[in-house]
C-alpha cells in the first residue's frame, strides 16, 4: 500500500529566480498559490495574521497606524517591486523610484526600459490586473462589516441550483444592495485615503460582487460536496471538517459565515463546521467543537489551530468532537513543494484509510493535474474531478509573478474517498 511521500513532478517544481523565492517564504506563491505570506507580515512588522486582521479592522494594539492613509500605503508597499527585473525599493539608485503602470495601477517598474521590456508580457494581463488592484482595496470592506451582504431565501431546491446562473436569479436585483455599500461611510473613507483615484460606480459594483462571490464560493462548494456524496442533512446532523483552514478562511471569520447552508438545506437537522489548520486566526470562531449534536436548522462553527492529523488524535480519537461526515480542503497546495506534500501526507492517508468522503479545491487546471497525480500515487480512490460550477469570480494575482495569468479560488475540485479499487491498481511488472 502506497504511503511514502510522492515525488513532485519536475516540470512543476517552483523556481527560485523571483524576488519572492522559496528562500523568502513565497515557495508556494511561485507555483500559482496566491495570498498573504510571512514576507508581507514582516514588511508590516507583524508577527502573525491575527495582528494583520486587527490592523485592518482598526483594533490593533501597539501597532496602530496613525491613520487610514498610512494603513493603505503600507499594504500597497508589500506589492512594490519592479515586475521586470525584480528590484525592491531599497535596491534602487539614489533618487530613483518605482513607477506604477498607469493603466492597471497594479504593477511597478524601476525604469522606462524595464517597462518597455515587460510590455509584451504585461499587455496580456493588464486589463485583468486593473480589476485585481481595485479588489485589493475594496476587500477591506470585508473587515468593516459592509461585506458580505445579506442574501435572499432560496426559491429553488439545492438539487436545482447547480451553478451561479441558477443562484443569482434568486437574489433579485442586487443594485440597491450594492448602491447602499457604495454610498456608505466606509467606502468613502477607503477612497479618500487610498493612493489612487476612486473608480467609477460600475467598476465598484462589479468589485463588490466579485468579493462576495469568493466568500460564497466556499459555502456553496461545501453544499455541492454534501450533495455529491449523497449526504442527507434532513436525516441526521452533519459534521464537516475544513482541513488546512488558513488565514484566507479565518482572518475575518464570523459565526454566521456558513449560514447560506441554512437556505440551501432549510429545516436541516443541524450542521457543524470545524475549521482546522496551523494558520487559523484567533477570533469568535475559536471555540471547541461540539461533543453532542447542536441545535437543528442552525450552522455551528468552531476552530482548532494545528495540523489535521493532530486534531484527529487530540480531539476526535478522545471523543471530544464528532467524526466527520465530510472533509473539505480549500487549496491545500500540497502540489507546490516537497515539504507541503510531506506535511499533508499523514492527513491524506488518514482520510483514505478511514474512508472519509473528501473534496479539495484548486486554483487552476494545472494544479488539479498535479494534485491528482499525487493522490493517485497514494492509491486514493478519485470519485470525481473537474471545474467547480461555484468558482470565485474574483481574479487572484500571483504576487511573485504578477504577469502570470490570474487564477480563481475554488476553480477546480477533486472528490475522493477511501482506497482505489484493487482492479484499478497496477501490479508491478517488467515494463512497469
Amino acid at each position: 500500500m502506497a504511503s511514502e511521500i510522492p515525488a513532485l513532478p519536475q516540470s512543476y517544481a517552483p523556481g527560485t529566480d523571483s524576488v519572492f523565492s522559496d528562500r523568502s517564504g513565497f515557495y508556494s506563491l511561485d507555483t500559482n498559490v496566491p495570498g498573504l505570506s510571512k514576507v508581507i507580515l514582516n514588511k508590516l512588522n507583524m508577527k502573525d495574521y491575527g495582528e494583520y486582521r486587527a490592523a485592518v479592522e482598526g483594533k490593533a494594539k501597539g501597532i496602530l497606524f496613525r491613520n487610514y492613509k498610512e494603513l493603505f500605503q503600507k499594504m500597497e508597499e508589500t506589492f512594490k517591486f519592479c515586475t521586470s527585473c525584480n528590484k525592491l525599493p531599497e535596491h534602487l539608485a539614489e533618487g530613483q523610484t518605482l513607477k506604477r503602470c498607469v493603466k492597471c495601477l497594479n504593477v511597478y517598474y524601476c525604469t522606462k526600459d524595464c517597462q518597455k521590456k515587460d510590455w509584451p508580457q504585461h499587455k496580456k494581463v493588464c486589463k485583468m490586473l486593473r480589476l485585481v488592484a481595485i479588489d485589493r482595496l475594496v476587500e477591506w470592506l470585508m473587515f468593516t462589516g459592509d461585506l458580505p451582504f445579506s442574501t435572499e431565501k432560496w426559491s429553488k431546491s439545492a438539487a436545482e441550483v447547480k451553478n451561479w446562473e441558477d443562484w443569482l436569479p434568486m437574489q433579485g436585483d442586487l443594485t440597491s444592495c450594492l448602491d447602499a455599500i457604495l454610498s456608505g461611510a466606509n467606502m468613502t473613507t477607503l477612497w479618500k485615503n487610498a493612493s489612487r483615484p476612486r473608480p467609477d460606480d460600475s467598476d465598484l459594483r462589479q468589485s463588490l460582487w466579485r468579493i462576495q462571490s469568493e466568500f460564497l464560493s466556499r459555502v456553496l462548494t461545501v453544499g455541492m460536496a454534501i450533495r455529491h456524496f449523497s449526504l442527507d442533512p434532513y436525516a441526521k446532523p452533519l459534521t464537516i471538517h475544513l482541513a488546512g483552514a488558513s488565514h484566507n478562511e479565518t482572518m475575518g471569520a464570523r459565526l454566521t459565515d456558513y449560514d447560506e447552508l441554512n437556505k440551501m438545506f432549510p429545516a436541516h437537522q443541524g450542521i457543524e463546521i470545524v475549521m482546522v489548520g496551523p494558520e487559523v486566526v484567533d477570533g469568535p470562531i475559536m471555540r471547541p467543537p461540539l461533543r453532542a449534536f447542536g441545535p437543528r436548522q442552525r450552522v455551528y462553527i468552531s476552530a482548532y489551530k494545528g495540523l489535521y492529523h493532530q486534531f484527529w488524535e487530540d480531539v476526535v480519537e478522545k471523543e471530544e468532537g464528532a467524526k466527520p461526515d465530510l472533509v473539505v480542503g480549500f487549496h491545500p497546495g500540497f502540489h507546490a513543494n516537497q515539504g507541503l506534500v510531506q506535511g499533508w501526507l499523514p492527513t491524506l492517508l488518514l482520510l483514505r484509510d478511514y474512508n472519509i468522503p473528501s473534496l479539495f479545491t484548486m486554483y487552476s487546471e494545472m494544479e488539479l493535474k498535479y494534485s491528482l497525480e499525487i493522490l493517485l500515487e497514494l492509491e486514493v480512490h478519485i470519485r470525481d474531478s473537474g471545474p467547480n460550477p461555484f468558482t470565485s469570480q474574483k481574479p487572484e494575482q500571483v504576487q511573485a509573478c504578477p504577469n502570470k495569468t490570474p487564477v480563481y479560488c475554488n476553480s477546480h475540485y477533486i472528490c475522493f474517498q477511501g482506497l482505489m479499487p484493487q482492479e484499478d491498481v497496477e501490479e508491478p511488472g517488467p515494463d512497469n
